[in-house]
């Protein structure tokens, strides 16, 4: 018996789904392993009825699929996202495999929202994707012939997930709370403006220098208070620094007059 309580935490999010019938096994293999709540980011097709023929029972998941217009909305409440990945990055977060990233899944799914999240079937996730992950997973395979169909990876994640479910014990209530996606990326947005205000970009790639920081605060698995904590530090940061450049302007009109 599966605890179900540590699966209806779980999103399946698929992005950019270009072939409807994976839509429809994807749901079948979550169905088989006990998962229902199935997240669609811009598919190419859907409501398609080659997607109803592939679920094959699992109707009821494709009818609850909710439909979403970006990955931030898919990810809403999540306090952990796990990314697939078929390829190792230059700049990328933590990559594990499934049977190693599952415990985590299933011990956060106990109380919170948690996402996995799979990339097209062409291309697999963008960077951007990537960057709203913790943690990324690669699943092994025959290095001569390594990509797997959508529908099987999902099969062997939730296969994996269910297992580390079936063993997961009582988990004790924590004080603190994760910070969920929007919080996190409330604070990387306030990072960069602030380090935008301070000049700290003058002799940085902006956008290579954020997803550094991305991967080191996604490595913390930050609380939601910490969250406060390091937004609190950086509006004190951006007032500091107002005060100083009215300051020197100030100084500047003296000496003109």
């Amino acid at each position: 018996m599966y605890k179900q309580n540590h699966l209806s935490n779980v999103r399946v999010v698929l992005s950019h789904t270009s072939h409807p019938g994976n839509i429809g096994a994807a749901a079948r293999a979550m169905k088989a392993m006990g998962l229902h709540r199935l997240y669609l980011i811009n598919p190419r097709h859907f409501p398609d009825p080659q997607a109803s023929a592939m679920a094959a029972g699992a109707d009821d998941v494709l009818e609850n699929a909710v439909v979403c217009g970006s990955i931030d909305e898919a990810l809403q409440d999540v306090v952990l996202t796990v990314g697939m990945t078929a390829r190792l990055r230059d700049i990328s977060n933590e990559v594990t495999t499934p049977r190693s990233a599952m415990p985590l899944v299933a011990q956060q799914a106990a109380a919170h929202p948690v996402a996995l999240l799979f990339g097209t079937e062409m291309s697999g996730l963008t960077n951007e994707e990537v960057s709203r992950a913790q943690l990324l997973v690669n699943i092994p395979a025959n290095p001569e012939f390594s990509s797997l169909n959508l529908a099987a990876a999902v099969q062997v994640m939730a296969y994996e997930l269910a297992v580390a479910a079936q063993s997961q014990q009582p988990v004790e209530a924590q004080g603190e709370l994760p910070a969920t996606h929007q919080q996190v990326e409330g604070l990387m947005a306030h990072l960069e403006q602030t380090l935008l205000e301070i000049g700290f970009f003058t002799t940085q790639n902006p956008a290579r220098m954020m997803q550094r920081l991305r991967r080191l605060y996604a490595r913390a698995r930050l609380e939601a208070e910490e969250v406060n904590i390091l937004r609190g530090i950086l509006s004190v940061t951006s007032g500091y620094n107002a005060r100083l450049k009215a300051r020197y302007q100030q100084e500047q009109d003296v000496q003109k007059h």
